[in-house]
């Protein structure tokens, strides 16, 4: 009975961390402060969004490069804990520095230092974070748990993102307007969100045990680990495959999240509080499905889930194209993102079943995270040109729904095991 307990705690305590992490993304790389830089902070908003843009590419680059990189380092040197502790620091500290970034031309550097920084921080920290998923329990249950995380993670962003705006935004009658206080209010606020939320996971889940080496030993090992693997990656058919088609589809993820609330206006004329209520909703329905769909990846598996899910999301996109009433779109959208919990949860799932035991865990997810992030200028750059080709949104929008369809026919030939799904430890009857 004490394990069973101990093992709940672990796991509520590893998706406690998806919700205070899920702040960052939604207020500060979505919704409230990229919105914000490109109306009150840049020139205007075509060289706000530009220079947004530009920052986030960076960003990803450096990600790119990065991920893999202390993923490998980290499964020599071990102190999984330390590493994780120390991104998450670093993605804290950028963003409660976003307090000073008023609105006018002299911020925008410290904006955009910020948004790298902190996304730079923010995704090698979930590099990790992911890691410790394998351990937590046993490979039967990894679809729910998953989902459990990507679940939570969701709710807290809803939660996060309704205080910002209602308690901030909105509210503050004591906030300073002219300076634009109930906005950069928000930065602090995500910061000590993202502390608060993630403490549990740095005292209630057990570090990784691995044999410790000296750190300058650890970098070259891992660097040499890192350029085998790499090397010999297309030789490891099944995960060589998964990984183009997670690029794939992951690509069409990302343009979605950041062009959907662009097109929400745009399009449908929703207004900036529209937007925000829009993301609410949105993360709402994205939860639901996470949390209820993570039994699906349990009972069907990983990889039929995450190819459903992406059938699913395709068919309510097509519908989306061809909508013209805003509150029709805002319906069929929320249909929509039931199934995007289910894809990042699943793909996470199927990741840790095609490591197996058979690979460095955190180095792989750091390929994974690398694989998420490499072609990440490639679904703006169609969204951009088509339309601007066709002058219409809808066209660009429609290019997304590419990237879903080649990446679910990609995940074809990837072949991934599967057992029946007992109850939980902590979910056992006795008779």
């Amino acid at each position: 009975m004490k394990q069973r307990s101990q093992s709940l705690t672990a796991i509520i305590a590893w998706c406690l961390y998806d919700w205070a992490s899920a702040s960052f993304s939604i207020i500060v790389t979505t919704f409230i402060f990229a919105t914000y830089f490109t109306t009150s902070v840049a020139e205007n908003h075509v060289i706000g969004t530009y220079q947004w843009a530009n920052a986030v590419a960076l960003a990803g680059v450096m990600i790119a490069i990065l991920s893999p990189l202390f993923g490998s380092i980290a499964d020599y040197s071990g102190h999984h804990k330390r590493w994780l502790l120390f991104f998450t620091l670093i993605c804290v500290v950028s963003t409660a520095l976003l307090w000073f970034a008023y609105p006018n031309k002299s911020s925008i550097r410290l904006m955009l230092i910020c948004l790298v920084i902190g996304s730079i921080g923010f995704e090698l920290a979930l590099v990790f974070y992911n890691s410790f998923l394998p351990h937590l329990v046993q490979k039967k249950y990894l679809g729910r748990i998953s989902g459990w995380g990507w679940g939570t993670g969701y709710i807290g962003g809803i939660v996060a993102l309704s205080i910002a705006l209602f308690v901030f935004v909105k509210g503050s009658p004591w906030l300073d307007r002219q300076t634009a206080e109930q906005v950069r209010i928000c930065g602090p606020f995500v910061a000590v969100w993202y502390v608060i939320f993630s403490l549990p996971l740095f005292f209630l889940v057990p570090d990784l045990v691995i044999s410790k080496r000296p750190l300058i030993s650890a970098v070259k090992l891992g660097c040499g680990e890192l350029w085998h693997t790499v090397k010999t990656l297309p030789q490891e058919k099944n995960i060589f495959i998964y990984l183009i088609a997670h690029m794939i589809y992951t690509d069409g993820l990302n343009t979605l999240f950041a062009f959907g609330g662009i097109y929400a206006a745009g399009t449908y004329g929703l207004t900036f509080e529209e937007v925000l209520m829009f993301g609410i909703t949105m993360n709402i329905a994205a939860g639901i499905g996470a949390l209820f769909l993570g039994w699906v990846d349990d009972v069907l598996g990983s990889k039929p889930t995450v190819i459903l899910s992406l059938l699913g999301i395709t068919c309510m996109g097509v519908l989306i194209l061809f909508l013209h009433d805003k509150y029709i779109f805002w319906i069929v959208a929320l249909f929509a993102c039931l199934f995007v919990g289910p894809i990042q949860s699943a793909s996470r799932t199927m990741m840790v079943g095609l490591i197996d035991g058979k690979h460095n865990t955190t180095e792989m997810f750091g390929l994974y995270s690398l694989s998420g992030r490499v072609t990440s200028f490639v679904g703006p750059w169609l969204l951009g040109l088509a339309t601007i080709t066709f002058q219409s949104q809808r066209a660009g929008i429609a290019t997304i729904l590419v990237f879903f369809v080649v990446g679910a026919v990609a995940l074809l030939p990837v072949r991934v095991g599967r057992s029946a799904p007992p109850p939980l430890p902590f979910e056992e009857h006795v008779a």
